[in-house]
């Protein structure tokens, strides 16, 4: 049987062919992925920043200024720190559960940035079901919290665990109802639909003039679910010696921070995408509709003039958070769970029972 070598040639390089396509489709597929991770990593580090130099100019002192420009390389400092510590283990403890808490932590969160949309068409996954997702995904961090607690073989780790998700559950009905409200407003549950419901008049089409109520109780939602002031009861307990964190060291005690931070990053986005507009400058339509479609500009410009916009509102959020923990005092277990129960869940029930009144008289 003679074989012709033109053939052999042309089969090896059509499979050489088909195994690039192979390999670029999957270098586009990790890309925006890795995008993503990078983009949020920088911007916990510049809360780290923020917060170190808000704390410091509200306690009249300097802050952190010799690792880096104005101290900006302080938090990666930090990190590598925690990177290269002793990771202590203990004795009796679960060492699976003990090493798998911090990161259920971390991964639920980092899901979440998935569905948040930066721009106009520039969203990882525009779903269907996209705040819903975001809710069942985040619902899974109190899990990652027990899990810690008793893995350590430590009771005073076991009950810190219990009530650091007894908070988490608490809260997230709340939260949970105030998205529902925004949803029906916006008759869908995509993060990119309930932008662009908002965006009919700018400014003023805003759900956080649609929805006062609900604004107010999401802010204080997203604040107890982020553990923090006047809710950081689980950082309150570690001062005691005791919480879900007092067996862990190194790398997999700055995981819970790191956890922390993300939470605080994607409760400030979802809030400039439920209730501030999103990448959508606030300029009324009526006056100036030029600017008004500047950010429907396809390519790059109108890109980065989206994710600018949203950037923008969600640090405005961030200062808020990061001025309320220097400024208010800490809640009691009984307080923060009385507020919970007995105030929020009712008012934002009855947020969800009027929306959906006004909806249907309006039908």
């Amino acid at each position: 049987m003679i074989i012709d070598t033109t053939e052999v040639q042309d089969i090896n390089s059509f499979s050489r062919l088909e195994s690039l396509k192979e390999v670029y489709g999957i270098l586009w597929i990790l890309i925006p992925i890795l995008t993503l991770v990078l983009g949020i990593t920088i911007g916990v580090l510049v809360i780290v920043w923020l917060e170190r130099e808000i704390s410091a100019g509200i306690q009249q002192r300097i802050g952190p200024e010799y690792a880096g420009p104005l101290g900006l390389l302080q938090a990666l400092a930090d990190g590598i720190k925690l990177l290269f510590k002793e990771n202590l283990i203990p004795s009796r403890g679960d060492i699976r559960l003990f090493s798998i808490g911090p990161s259920i932590s971390v991964i639920s969160i980092l899901v979440s940035y998935s569905v948040i949309p930066f721009g106009y068409n520039f969203v990882l996954a525009d779903l269907n079901i996209g705040v819903f997702l975001w809710i069942a995904i985040s619902s899974i961090a109190p899990i990652g919290l027990l899990m810690s607690g008793y893995g350590s073989n430590n009771k005073y780790s076991f009950l810190g665990g219990l009530r650091a998700a007894a908070q988490s559950i608490s809260y997230e009905i709340p939260l949970t109802l105030c998205v529902l409200s925004i949803s029906l407003l916006s008759n869908s549950l995509s993060t990119v639909d309930i932008v662009d419901a908002q965006s009919k008049y700018g400014f003023w089409g805003w759900n956080l003039w649609r929805q006062p109520i609900g604004f107010i109780v999401f802010l204080i939602s997203s604040l107890a679910e982020c553990e923090r002031l006047p809710f950081d009861l689980p950082e309150a307990e570690e001062e005691l010696v005791a919480g879900y964190q007092t067996e862990y060291s190194g790398i997999k005690f700055g995981l819970f921070y790191v956890a922390s931070y993300l939470n605080l990053l994607v409760s400030s986005l979802f809030v400039t995408v439920l209730y501030l507009g999103g990448w959508n400058i606030s300029i009324p339509y009526i006056f100036i509709s030029e600017l008004f479609e500047i950010n429907k500009i396809c390519g790059v410009f109108g890109t980065t003039i989206g994710i600018f916009i949203t950037l923008a509102k969600t640090y405005l959020f961030l200062f808020v958070s990061i001025t309320t923990r220097w400024t208010l005092p800490r809640l009691r277990m009984d307080q923060l769970l009385n507020l919970g129960w007995k105030f929020l869940l009712p008012i934002s029930l009855g947020n969800l029972l009027l929306t959906t009144s006004f909806r249907l008289f309006s039908l």
